[in-house]
């Protein structure tokens, strides 16, 4: 679709001089000056974006509690809690059938997703007030519904999204439509490290000197490491649309809201039943509330984890299906690739 014009640049006759009556161009230095403020804005912007995210990780570090990761132990069962959604990733990785993406951009993606989630736990922790002050406890049933349908799973979503689309999306590297799965999937990892890390922590300081630091911390590590697959998948299925959106420029803005909206549906739904699915599990079968808990995780993480695979499988088949890789061995070969020009006249 061409872009929309003014009446009359319309009717004007091609050659006519419509600067700041119908077009503009770049013509004085006051107008150069413009430019270069604006393109100076977007960038520094950003960087506010970032810097205010990681102003506030580091706070939570120094004073919220999460500086008990440094000890050995608690974060020994910090790692321990990512193994799953670690290979997880490594898989959404291995299934970029395209180009292997750059290391720095992938834990730069990494690190956005670790400060930018200190964004979800604000508007997380003040809209659990804001709810609670008005009779809708985060706890019951209604007020969870609400808070998981329409702030977590968003507000979540969101995040892990930012953090590919302000870096990753914007390099040249980024140069397929899988490449947002696999970017969306490493920030989904470093949604989970800091989440893991906060629950982990704050569980083994309230249970103080109740029991060990051994038992409290595998006991939360074990419950922590069925959550992490769940950020991986979705933020997963939300890349692999942004992917789609960066390709098809004239449909960006629904192709992004359609990736982010499916993605925050299955972050919600998960976070709805998970407190309520388990106990009635383990009242029809002989199953206690631990047991029921992993088979209704495993099981809902597998079939959500289908609707991305079947994403990837696609992708990969169309590759190979349409020779892509046979194309690209020519545009390498410098004989392939003037057998494969047309013939000069």
């Amino acid at each position: 679709m061409s872009p929309r014009r003014d009446p009359i640049e319309r009717a004007a006759d091609r050659g006519r001089d419509l600067y700041e009556v119908a077009t503009w161009d770049q013509r004085s230095e006051f107008d150069g000056i413009a430019v270069a403020i604006y393109e100076g804005l977007r960038p520094a912007a950003r960087w506010v974006v970032i810097g205010v995210a990681t102003i506030i990780t580091l706070a939570l570090f120094a004073f919220g509690g999460l500086a008990t990761v440094s000890n050995p132990i608690v974060g020994t069962f910090v790692l321990l809690s990512l193994v799953p959604a670690l290979l997880l990733a490594g898989y959404v990785y291995r299934s970029d059938v395209t180009t292997r993406e750059p290391l720095p951009m992938l834990a730069g993606t990494f690190l956005l997703a670790v400060v930018f989630s200190t964004f979800a736990s604000i508007v997380n922790t003040f809209t659990s007030a804001v709810f609670a002050s008005v009779g809708l406890s985060t706890q019951g049933f209604v007020g969870g519904v609400l808070f998981f349908l329409f702030i977590v799973g968003p507000g979540e979503e969101f995040v892990k999204w930012l953090a590919v689309r302000i870096y990753a999306f914007r390099r040249a590297e980024f140069d397929a439509v899988i490449d947002g799965a696999v970017y969306g999937a490493v920030a989904g990892l470093g949604f989970a490290t800091i989440e893991n890390a906060f629950y982990i922590t704050q569980f083994i300081e309230a249970t103080g000197t109740s029991v060990s630091i051994v038992e409290a911390g595998s006991n939360i590590a074990a419950l922590r490491a069925l959550a992490g697959p769940g950020h991986v998948i979705y933020s997963g299925i939300a890349g692999f649309y942004l992917g789609l959106a960066k390709f098809n420029r004239e449909h960006y803005g629904p192709i992004v809201v359609k990736g982010l909206l499916l993605a925050a549906l299955f972050h919600a739904v998960y976070n709805i039943t998970v407190g309520y699915v388990p106990g009635i599990i383990s009242l029809v079968s002989p199953l206690d509330g631990f047991a029921a808990s992993i088979v209704y995780i495993v099981a809902y993480d597998t079939v959500i984890g289908l609707f991305l695979y079947r994403k990837l499988r696609n992708y990969k088949r169309a590759y190979r299906e349409t020779g892509v890789l046979e194309h690209r061995n020519r545009a390498d070969d410098p004989e392939l690739a003037e057998f494969d020009s047309p013939p000069r006249r």
